[in-house]
């Protein structure tokens, strides 16, 4: 009799990465130059795993001297992550230009509107502290789960706060100008070499809405969208990402605190979430999701509650403008 380890596992998400990129790099050739009539594609490179395996596969495709990349890191960027996208560009042999955006971003008032935020829950908050926003789990128990504001001093004094919805969607709505100024100069680009943008997302932030709408969001071209994160590392393996990429946890990259997206957004390992989310979609027994992530049946009804309540709230991002009735 099987158990429920041999019916589902980690092994259900195996790919074939040979015959799934070369699946990937025909669809990327035949979008760009025969529906889009473009030339190459241009690549936000983070340092982290999804855009790296997107300039693989575009390189792939369409050659190195087709693909450019762009370095955009703004004043709270860590520290290896223009080391670590500057490598990809010279290991993938492509061009790679560097925009620091952060001078455009305090011409903005990112960084002023946030910190305004900021101080609204943390009065003491000022130069040389950092922050970030973060989430509970979502195993530990089935209550409401609500954002946190985390502020440390520059003595390493640390201060936590509940967020109330006024502060959250002020943080964000200021944190968003980065993909959205990210994106003005990947399409400014692609303009003037008359090349497509590439979009970076995983199953996982697509399906989920882990991506800021007309910022990470707009793209030409999703070559991944249709991949769990672990998928994409095994393409990440095929293609040769070099590996100190492939073994760095994936982060957001986007507050001055370090931060991992299971704490940012989705509550869980991106391990885990891949297998409950494969098999909500899959519509594979309960139990044997259960037992393949590791958690009980209650956390994985709370997982599925959260899937689904993301999707709903989210849906908004994947609107395309409405119209009153089509328009030929």
């Amino acid at each position: 009799m099987r158990t429920a380890e041999t019916v589902f596992n980690r092994k259900s998400l195996k790919i074939d990465a040979a015959s799934e990129t070369e699946r990937i790099c025909r669809w990327i050739r035949e979008t760009i130059a025969f529906k889009m009539k473009r030339q190459g594609a241009v690549v936000a490179l983070s340092g982290g795993i999804d855009s790296s395996t997107v300039a693989a596969l575009c390189v792939r495709a369409l050659g190195p001297e087709k693909v450019l990349g762009l370095q955009m890191p703004e004043q709270h960027s860590s520290e290896d992550t223009l080391e670590l996208s500057r490598g990809v560009a010279e290991h993938f042999g492509i061009e790679a230009v560097h925009q620091d955006i952060t001078e455009v971003l305090k011409s903005l008032g990112c960084y002023s509107r946030q910190e305004t935020a900021f101080r609204r829950l943390i009065p003491e908050y000022a130069a040389g502290w950092r922050a970030k926003i973060v989430l509970p789990g979502v195993l530990e128990s089935g209550q409401l789960r609500l954002f946190s504001l985390v502020a440390v001093s520059p003595e390493c004094r640390e201060i936590k706060k509940r967020l109330d919805h006024k502060s959250y969607l002020e943080i964000v709505a200021a944190t968003n100008f980065k993909q959205r100024v990210r994106k003005m100069f990947e399409y400014y680009h692609a303009d003037r070499l008359n090349y497509a943008v590439t979009g970076t997302p995983n199953r996982l932030e697509y399906d989920q809405g882990f991506f800021v709408k007309l910022g990470d969001g707009a793209a030409d071209i999703k070559p991944i969208a249709h991949l769990y994160k672990s998928q994409v590392y095994q393409l990440a393996e095929y293609l040769g990402v070099p590996e100190e990429i492939r073994s760095r946890p994936p982060t957001t990259d986007t507050y001055s605190l370090p931060q991992s997206q299971e704490e940012f957004y989705f509550s869980l390992s991106y391990e885990k979430m891949d297998l409950c989310l494969y098999g909500k979609n899959k519509g594979i027994p309960r139990d044997q999701v259960a037992f393949a992530a590791g958690i009980n049946l209650e956390q994985l009804d709370r997982v599925y509650a959260d899937i689904e309540q993301k999707r709903r709230t989210t849906a908004y991002l994947h609107m395309t403008p409405q119209l009153v009735e089509n328009v030929l």
